[in-house]
């Protein structure tokens, strides 16, 4: 049966965390800087952050209230969504502890380790459990006014910071689920310049590497 609701943008979301999470886990193996050297200064942990955190506050503000309250009277798919929630505040405590270890003393690479693998898997297994266990409740029982809120919410998180997040978002994406996404997300001016300057300026960053982060300035 057909989705009721078009989920492309928060799709794409996942798979741009998803592809992140590899980049990620590749730059805190390192031995040669010091990991947490590239990632204090990485315009790539940056981004991840900015986008997980507008994707994040989005669900939290828009999607998870309404989902609790057409869900009333279901107990077992309450708790479902409460265990999504309970992820989430998982993995804003992991993002602090792994800042919190970045400006660390030297002796706690290994905690550094440990966090960002801890992240890595975690993020993994969250972004899977909403897919499989959240989103058809979220095309199941919510009205069409309801998902509509959360667009417009998700969509104005991603666009607040647009000249970083959108070319960010679609790295990768094809041509043709490029133009939905941003058809969705952007006026027709703003898209002319995700064309001719966003994109790319996002093209010739090297995000995973130490200190670049002058071209994801506006």
């Amino acid at each position: 049966m057909r989705d009721r609701f078009d989920m492309t943008v928060t799709y794409v979301m996942h798979n741009a965390l998803r592809r992140e999470l590899q980049h990620l886990a590749r730059a805190a193996a390192r031995v040669h800087p010091d990991p947490r050297s590239v990632l204090r200064t990485a315009a790539g942990w940056e981004l991840f952050r900015r986008a997980l955190h507008a994707h994040h506050s989005a669900e939290d503000t828009a999607l998870w209230p309404s989902l609790r309250q057409a869900l009333d009277g279901r107990p077992l798919d309450l708790t479902r969504l409460e265990a999504i929630e309970a992820e989430h505040a998982a993995l804003a405590s992991l993002l602090e502890a792994i800042d919190q270890a970045l400006v660390g003393p030297d002796d706690g690479l290994d905690l550094f380790g440990e966090l960002t693998g801890s992240l890595i898997t975690g993020l993994r297994g969250h972004l899977r459990h909403e897919e499989e266990a959240v989103f058809p409740l979220v095309q199941g029982v919510l009205s069409k006014e309801q998902w509509e809120h959360f667009g417009r919410v998700q969509t104005q998180r991603i666009v607040a910071d647009a000249v970083r997040i959108v070319p960010w978002l679609l790295d990768g994406v094809a041509e043709r689920t490029v133009a939905a996404v941003l058809a969705q997300l952007l006026p027709q001016s703003a898209r002319h310049a995700y064309v001719h300057r966003w994109q790319p300026a996002y093209a010739a960053l090297d995000r995973w590497s130490q200190g670049d982060l002058s071209v994801t300035r506006p």
